[in-house]
């Protein structure tokens, strides 16, 4: 390479780095400025309701859900405050660094939630199966036991009934010839 070359492509780079350089103008704070904290809650939301489309966009659109509707509505905002917003926040990097660590924890909170419910949800299903088995097993035990015991119970039936039997007297019979020899 020649020594022009090298001074060219060296005055190039600087021209395209310090043109890069300018000032950018900043985005004022708007009037109507979603406040941090509601902000936060408008981002977990908005995450929830993009996973829930991501998991399932078919039953999402079944419901008739539009999900920035939806998010825009529960929070009384509009998309242009969400946007204005959304934009001066991220110009102030650390506040919007803080918001979004606020998102993050607030997800992995009901993480948390819902799989301490699942775990429940699964103990009970767990319980009902076996309770069912039980019970299942406890109407075979005692089907069979009430056959044994209905065949001794008639047995005990007939004994009892024999035992019976016997006790009472045989009809005494009142032969007309034996009363008139007396």
């Amino acid at each position: 390479m020649t020594d022009n070359f090298r001074n060219s492509v060296l005055y190039l780079f600087l021209f395209i780095v310090l043109a890069s350089c300018q000032d950018l103008e900043k985005t004022e704070k708007p009037d109507d400025l979603i406040p941090e904290d509601k902000m936060v809650e408008v981002l977990t939301e908005l995450s929830l309701v993009n996973a829930a489309r991501n998991y399932n966009k078919q039953k999402l659109e079944e419901t008739g859900i539009k999900p920035k509707e939806y998010i825009y509505e529960k929070f009384d905002i509009d998309s242009l405050q969400f946007e204005r917003s959304n934009d001066y926040y991220t110009e102030k990097y650390d506040q919007y660094e803080r918001i979004y660590d606020s998102v993050k924890v607030r997800l992995q909170i009901l993480k948390t939630r819902l799989d301490s419910l699942r775990e429940i949800e699964v103990r009970i299903e767990d319980s009902i199966k076996l309770a069912k088995k039980d019970s299942l097993k406890a109407l075979d035990s005692l089907s069979v036991d009430s056959l044994k015991t209905g065949s001794l119970k008639s047995k005990k039936r007939d004994s009892l009934k024999k035992d019976i039997d016997s006790l009472i007297a045989p009809p005494v019979r009142f032969d007309s010839t034996s009363d008139r020899q007396n």
